[in-house]
C-alpha cells in the first residue's frame, strides 16, 4: 500500500508514525533517511509522484528534479551542480520551492550552475551570466556577466529589457470570437474526475494548472488520440471518457506539435522538413551547366548515390569505430566534408554551389534568393518556405545543419514552420503544443506568439499545455485544473477568458496572473 501513496502522503504517515520504545531505537536513524529523502522530493514539488511510478512515464523536468533531490540527500560538499532548464514543468507556484533547494545546495558549499530562462529563478541568482546577443552564429558572446542589479542596468542586454519592461509581450488588444467548439465529456483518465472540458474552435486555448493536475493527461491521454481515432479510425486506445461532443466535423486534423527530433538520423535537415531543399535542387538541376552535364535535380541530393560523395555517402564526416572508445568522426579526405561530388559542386547559382548555399543560415538564404524571386518563380517558392523558419525565431540555423543538433524547442518551432507553410483548405487543424516554451527566452515567446497567431488567422484552432504566464495571458481561453495535483487534482478550477481568471480566488494560476499583471 505503502508504493501506491502520493509522496506528500507518505511523508505524513512517517512523521506520524507511533512505535513502541524497541522499534523506535532499531529504526531512527533509518527514518530520518526516509523523512529526510521525501522531504526533499516535496520541496521541489515532486509531492503528487507515487513510488511505484514508472521511470519512463516521468517528464524532463520531473528526471532532474529527482536528481536534484538526490544531491540533496547525499550532503555532498564542495561539488559542482549543473542543471539545464529545472523549472521544465513547473508551475509558478511551485518555482519558489526549486528555487528554495538550489539555495539550500549553495549554502551546503556546493556551486550551482543553471542554464535557465525562468525569471523569478533569474532573479533569485547571486551571479548572472548573459549570453548572445542574438543566437546562431549571431550569439555566443558574453553579454553581460554581474548581479541583477547591474544587469538590470545593462543596455545591451535582451534579458534585461524584459526584466525591467523596457520589450513587453503585449496582450492582445481584442478579444477574438468564436462560434464553434467541441467538448470532452466525462473524462476519468489517471486523476481526471469525471470533467466535460470545452475547446473553442479557432481560437487559442491555454490548458494550465499545477504540475501532476491533469493536463497531459487530459491533452495527450483524451484529447489527441480521440480526435485521431475520430479523423483518421487509426492510432492508440485513448483514456477513460465518455466522448467527444460538438463540431467536430470541422476539424481536418489533428497533429501533436512536441520536441521529439524532426529525423532520428543524421541525413535529416531543417530544409529537408519543410520541403523547401526540393525546389533548391530542382534550381541546380535548371543551371545551364547542370543541363550540359546532364545533371538532374537527384544529383543534388546527399541521400541518393549519383551526386553524393561515395567515400563518405553523402555524410561529409567517416566514422571510425573505436574498440574500447568512443566512435571517431573525420572529415572526409575525397569531399572535404562538402558532401557532393566535384562535378556537382561545380554547379553554380550566382557563384554559389549547392554545398555553400546549404551551409547559409535561414536569413542569409532568404536575402540571397530574394534577390531574383520577382523574375524565378523557383527562388519564389524557396522565400515562401523559407520565411516561417524565419518568422519562428530560427532564422539563425543553417539550411543543411543536422537535425540532430537541433534543441528540442528548435525541433518543435521547424514543425511550426512547416505547418505554416501549408495553406488552409477551409476545414481547420487542431494543433496541441506541450509546454512550447520549453527553452524559450522572452525574446523568442513573443516570436511563437505571432507564429501561433498565423496559424488562427488561416483557420486553424491551438490548444496549449503551458504554465508561462505570457502565453496565458494572451489566450482566447483558458481551462485551469487543480486545485492541486495527484489526488487533490483533476477538476476544472475554472474556465474562461484570462481577465476572468485574474478574478477566480481558488486558482493558483489566476493568483500569478494577477501578480505578473501588477509587475
Amino acid at each position: 500500500d505503502l508504493v501506491t501513496m502520493p509522496v506528500d502522503e507518505l511523508l505524513v504517515f512517517f512523521n506520524e508514525l507511533q512505535l513502541d520504545a524497541y522499534d523506535a531505537r532499531t529504526t531512527a536513524r533509518i527514518l530520518v533517511e526516509i523523512r529526510n529523502r521525501l522531504q526533499y522530493l516535496a520541496d521541489v514539488g515532486l509531492g503528487y509522484l507515487t513510488l511505484d511510478r514508472l521511470s519512463s512515464t516521468l517528464s524532463g523536468g520531473e528526471s532532474q528534479r529527482i536528481n536534484l533531490s538526490t544531491s540533496l540527500g547525499s550532503n555532498l560538499t564542495g561539488s559542482l551542480h549543473i542543471l539545464d532548464e529545472p523549472s521544465i514543468g513547473l508551475h509558478p507556484r511551485d518555482t519558489n520551492r526549486l528555487i528554495k533547494v538550489l539555495k539550500q545546495l549553495r549554502d551546503l558549499g556546493n556551486t550551482v550552475i543553471v542554464v535557465e530562462h525562468e525569471e523569478e529563478v533569474i532573479r533569485a541568482a547571486d551571479w548572472i551570466v548573459d549570453m548572445g546577443p542574438e543566437a546562431g552564429e549571431h550569439g555566443g558572446e558574453v553579454v553581460f556577466s554581474g548581479t541583477i542589479p547591474q544587469l538590470l542596468k545593462s543596455r545591451k542586454s535582451l534579458t534585461a529589457d524584459y526584466l525591467t519592461d523596457r520589450k513587453s509581450i503585449a496582450i492582445p488588444s481584442g478579444i477574438r470570437g468564436w462560434n464553434h467548439s467541441i467538448t470532452v465529456k466525462g473524462a476519468r483518465e489517471n486523476n481526471l474526475r469525471n470533467i466535460d472540458v470545452r475547446i473553442p474552435l479557432g481560437a487559442m486555448t491555454c490548458i494550465t494548472g499545477v504540475s501532476g493536475s491533469g493536463k497531459s493527461s487530459l491533452a495527450r491521454g483524451l484529447l489527441y488520440p480521440a480526435l485521431r481515432r475520430m479523423l483518421y479510425d487509426t492510432g492508440v486506445k485513448p483514456g477513460d471518457f465518455d466522448g467527444i461532443e460538438g463540431d467536430v466535423n470541422l476539424l481536418k486534423a489533428v497533429e501533436m506539435v512536441d520536441q521529439n527530433p524532426i529525423g532520428k538520423s543524421t541525413r535529416s535537415n531543417p530544409v529537408t522538413y519543410i520541403k523547401a531543399y526540393d525546389e533548391i535542387r530542382k534550381l541546380f538541376a535548371d543551371q545551364p551547366y547542370a543541363q550540359h552535364t546532364g545533371l538532374n535535380a537527384t544529383h543534388f541530393s546527399f541521400n541518393v548515390a549519383g551526386g553524393r560523395c561515395e567515400e563518405c555517402q553523402g555524410e561529409g564526416v567517416i566514422k571510425v569505430s573505436m574498440q574500447f572508445m568512443a566512435d571517431v568522426e573525420l572529415v572526409c579526405e575525397a569531399c572535404g566534408g562538402k558532401r557532393f561530388r566535384d562535378e556537382v559542386l561545380e554547379v553554380k547559382y550566382r557563384d554559389k554551389n549547392i554545398s555553400e548555399v546549404l551551409d547559409m543560415t535561414v536569413d542569409d538564404a532568404i536575402v540571397f534568393f530574394s534577390e531574383e524571386q520577382k523574375t524565378n518563380p523557383t527562388c519564389r517558392r524557396i522565400v515562401d518556405r523559407l520565411r516561417p523558419l524565419q518568422d519562428v525565431g530560427l532564422g539563425y540555423i543553417r539550411l543543411g545543419q543536422s537535425s540532430s543538433t537541433l534543441s528540442g524547442g528548435e525541433s518543435q518551432r521547424v514543425k511550426l514552420a512547416s505547418f505554416l507553410t501549408k495553406e488552409s483548405v477551409g476545414s481547420s487543424v487542431l494543433f496541441i503544443f506541450d509546454e512550447p516554451t520549453t527553452g524559450l527566452h522572452f525574446h523568442d515567446i513573443s516570436k511563437l506568439l505571432a507564429a501561433f497567431q498565423a496559424l488562427i488567422e488561416r483557420g486553424h484552432t491551438i490548444v496549449v499545455v503551458e504554465h508561462n504566464m505570457d502565453i496565458i495571458k494572451c489566450a482566447d481561453w483558458v481551462v485551469d485544473l487543480g486545485p492541486e495535483a495527484g489526488r487533490d487534482g483533476g477538476r476544472i478550477v475554472f474556465e474562461g477568458t484570462p481577465h476572468e481568471l485574474e478574478q477566480c480566488p481558488e486558482s493558483y494560476t489566476g493568483k500569478y496572473l494577477r501578480m505578473r499583471e501588477k509587475l
